[in-house]
């Protein structure tokens, strides 16, 4: 049976009326987003592996975490100490289909803390095959005077400055075969007029996978990157304004958000050996925008 594309997922008008302060939880979001906690089927192409996962509390990140341990992986998530909510049920989630979740609550910001998710890892579930660079800060702008140095500053350490930490721990750990996957987004090319940061970040992880596929490759390591569009996730109520919010996804040419667990399989896909001669590749799951 086949799937309208254009149905698979919630369309707008969505209530606008939800905004909420960073960072933002799954709990108070309608509707309640989709991570494939009913519908992702393993199929054992992850076993006994072990993932990182930055931003798995919720969104892409429980998506990718839900399915990861349906796929027989064992799991490790970053967040921030405020989104623990949001990480216990995604914990759930995991240990729910069998497999080991450990919680490791921090600020990515923080490069001690970028090196030390790694040694939790691999202390805890003994080693580390899959590193999901995943976790993000967005900011918006009106006007170009409206970007501050913190915000400068604090966007590219999450996005940008953790994505080199957290590699430069993980690798030393990783055996030939292992995979680093990073989150971009279509905000690399589209690059709208009100997220001048933000764009800015996506673009330099684009470019960073593409260079580090290009070192790692030698070790058997493969680097690639996923390039979302608009997903409804804790994000969105955090930086649109009602209006925005209640329209989010109308212009793709879907004409919808996606669903975080719209996400997922190609998470899987880049982990796994159906994925053993991609690297330095960019996926795009964007409704149909281009990203040329």
């Amino acid at each position: 049976m086949t799937v309208d594309p254009r149905q698979a997922g919630p369309r707008p008008p969505f209530p606008g009326d939800q905004q909420q302060q960073k960072p933002g939880l799954t709990s108070k979001m309608t509707p309640a987003p989709d991570h494939g906690e009913e519908s992702y089927i393993g199929k054992g192409l992850l076993t006994d592996r072990v993932a990182l996962i930055t931003g798995g509390d919720s969104g892409i990140g429980r998506a990718v975490a839900i399915a990861y341990a349906r796929e027989g992986a064992d799991v490790a998530i970053s967040y921030l100490p405020v989104e623990q909510s949001d990480a216990e049920e995604t914990a759930r989630w995991v240990e729910k289909a069998g497999r080991r979740c450990i919680l490791l609550p921090g600020d990515l910001a923080d490069e001690a803390h970028c090196r030390d998710l790694v040694s939790q890892t691999v202390g805890q579930l003994g080693r580390i095959d899959v590193l999901v660079n995943n976790a993000a800060a967005q900011v918006v702008n009106e006007e170009l005077d409206d970007v501050t140095p913190t915000d400068l500053e604090n966007s590219f350490r999450v996005n940008v400055f953790a994505m080199f930490y957290l590699a430069q721990a993980a690798v030393s750990h990783m055996e030939p075969g292992a995979t680093i996957i990073n989150t971009t987004s279509v905000q690399a090319k589209v690059a709208g007029e009100k997220m001048l940061i933000y764009s800015a970040t996506k673009g330099a992880i684009a470019s960073l996978t593409i260079s580090l596929s290009n070192l790692l490759a030698p070790k058997g390591i493969r680097v690639n990157c996923v390039a979302p569009g608009p997903i409804w996730t804790p994000i969105q109520p955090i930086v649109k304004k009602p209006e925005e919010l209640s329209s989010i996804g109308e212009k793709t040419p879907l004409g919808r958000a996606g669903q975080p667990a719209e996400l997922a399989p190609a998470y899987v896909l880049l982990a796994s050996r159906e994925g053993s001669y991609m690297s330095g590749a960019l996926i795009p799951v964007t409704g149909g925008m281009p990203m040329l």
